[in-house]
C-alpha cells in the first residue's frame, strides 16, 4: 500500500550545493522533497570555496562535518593581502583560536565537489531525479501549487517549488521580471594545482589575496592539502561568456598577470587547464517568491565571489526555508513569504558589499591604492565582519 509522505509536496529544481542543501535541511525538519537535476550525475565544477563559521555551524548540525573533515583545510590565516609586484604583506588575519572564540567555529577551505558529496550523504537517494531538465514552471494548471514541465514532456505537480537552479534559473522567470545581466568589465579565472606541483608558499593554510591594478589573484589549499585552488579576476575585454565549463589556456591566464611577483606566475604555470568566465552583474531582486514558488542560492541572489559567501548563503537560505515550511506546512505561500522576509535584506547587503570589492581590489598604484592599503593594515576583518560570521540561520526569528 502506497503511503503519502506527510507535509507538502516539495520540488527542488537543481541538484547543486543549494538544491542538495535545501533537501538536507528539509529532511532535518521532518519534511520530504524531490530534487530534479538536469545532469545525469551530481557533479561540481573543479573549484574551491571558503566555508566561514556561518556555514560551518550549519553543516555541523546537519551531521556532515565528519564526512567533510578529511577533505577540508582549516585555515590558520585568512585575508592575507599582498602587493601585486613584490608580495609585500599589506594585512594578515590570524584565525586559529580567534575564530573559534568569536564565532564558535573555524574557517575552512574545500573543493566544491567535496561539499556536494557531504550534502549528498544526508539526502536519501530516492529523493533525487537525475536527467530531469526543467523547462518551465506555471501556477495555472496545478491545484493549490505549481506545475513543473520537463524536457522529456513530463509534468509534475507540487505544493512548493524551490528554484535552486543557479544564475541561469528557469524558475526565476515566474517570480521576477527578466532583467538582463550587466557587463561588469571583469572575467574570472580558476585552476587547480596538485600539491606535488605547487610551490611550498602556496601550501600554507592561508587564504592569500594579491591586489594589483585592474586585477587580483587568490589562492588557498583544498582537498585536505592535496591541491591548491586558484581564483583570479582580470579585465574581460569583449569576453562575455558566463559559463563555469568554459576554459582558456595557461598562456592566456599567465599573460594577464605578466610582471607580477614571480610566485604568482609560477603558480599559474603549474595549474591545469584554466577555467574562464565573465563576471556579470545583477541587481538584487525585489522579491523571491510567487505564491508557492520561491528561489534559493544563486537563483535568488547571484553575487560576485569577492566575499566568498556564495555557498554559505545557499546553506543559510536552505536552513531558513526548511524552518519556515516546517512551522506552517499547510500554508506554503505564507511560509515562503516568511522565508523571503528573513533572507532578502541580508543577501542584498552581501551582494552590494561583494560588488564594492570589485573597485577596491583593483585600484591603480597611487594615492587611492595607498589609502586602501593603510585601511587594510588598520582593519580587523574578522571582527568587522561579525554581521556575516556571527549570523545563525537556525536562531533568526521567523516573522
Amino acid at each position: 500500500m502506497h503511503v503519502t509522505p506527510p507535509g507538502p509536496r516539495i520540488a527542488v529544481v537543481g541538484g547543486g550545493i543549494g538544491g542538495l542543501a535545501a533537501a538536507a535541511f528539509l529532511r532535518r525538519a521532518g519534511l520530504t522533497a524531490t530534487v530534479y537535476e538536469q545532469a545525469s550525475a551530481l557533479t561540481e565544477v573543479g573549484a574551491g570555496l571558503v566555508l566561514a563559521p556561518n556555514a560551518v555551524r550549519l553543516l555541523r548540525r546537519l551531521g556532515v562535518m565528519d564526512h567533510l573533515a578529511p577533505h577540508a583545510v582549516p585555515l590558520d590565516w585568512a585575508w592575507e593581502f599582498r602587493r601585486w609586484d613584490d608580495g609585500d604583506v599589506l594585512s594578515v588575519e590570524r584565525l586559529t583560536g580567534v575564530c573559534e572564540e568569536l564565532y564558535g567555529e573555524r574557517t575552512y577551505t574545500v573543493h566544491r565537489a567535496d561539499l556536494l558529496d557531504a550534502l549528498k550523504s544526508v539526502v536519501p537517494k530516492e529523493w533525487i531525479r537525475l536527467g530531469a531538465r526543467c523547462t518551465g514552471v506555471d501556477t495555472d494548471g496545478a491545484v493549490d501549487g505549481a506545475r513543473l514541465h520537463f524536457a522529456d514532456g513530463t509534468q509534475v505537480d507540487a505544493d512548493v517549488v524551490v528554484g535552486a537552479d543557479g544564475v541561469h534559473s528557469v524558475v526565476r522567470g515566474l517570480v521576477a521580471d527578466a532583467e538582463p545581466a550587466q557587463y561588469s568589465g571583469l572575467c574570472a579565472f580558476r585552476a587547480i594545482v596538485p600539491a606535488e606541483a605547487a610551490p611550498e608558499f602556496a601550501l600554507r593554510r592561508a587564504q592569500t589575496l594579491w591586489l594589483g591594478p585592474g586585477r587580483h589573484f587568490v589562492h588557498y589549499p583544498i582537498g585536505g592539502g592535496r591541491a591548491v585552488n586558484i581564483f583570479a579576476a582580470a579585465p574581460a575585454g569583449d569576453y562575455t561568456r558566463e559559463s563555469w565549463s568554459a576554459t582558456t589556456t595557461t598562456a592566456e591566464f599567465a599573460a594577464e598577470f605578466a610582471g607580477w611577483d614571480p610566485r604568482v606566475t609560477e603558480l599559474i604555470a603549474t595549474g591545469g587547464v584554466p577555467g574562464r568566465w565573465a563576471l556579470l552583474d545583477r541587481t538584487p531582486l525585489p522579491r523571491w517568491s510567487h505564491g508557492s514558488v520561491t528561489l534559493l542560492g544563486d537563483a535568488a541572489h547571484p553575487m560576485f565571489p569577492f566575499f566568498a559567501q556564495g555557498a554559505a548563503q545557499s546553506l543559510e537560505d536552505a536552513a531558513v526555508l526548511a524552518r519556515a515550511l516546517a512551522a506552517d506546512p499547510d500554508g506554503p505561500a505564507r511560509a515562503l513569504a516568511r522565508y523571503e522576509a528573513v533572507r532578502i535584506a541580508r543577501t542584498a547587503r552581501l551582494q552590494e558589499v561583494s560588488r564594492s570589492r570589485r573597485d577596491a581590489n583593483h585600484l591603480p598604484d597611487g594615492p587611492g591604492q595607498r589609502a586602501r592599503d593603510a585601511s587594510l593594515a588598520a582593519a580587523d576583518p574578522l571582527v568587522g565582519s561579525g554581521w556575516i560570521y556571527g549570523y545563525d540561520a537556525d536562531e533568526i526569528p521567523l516573522p
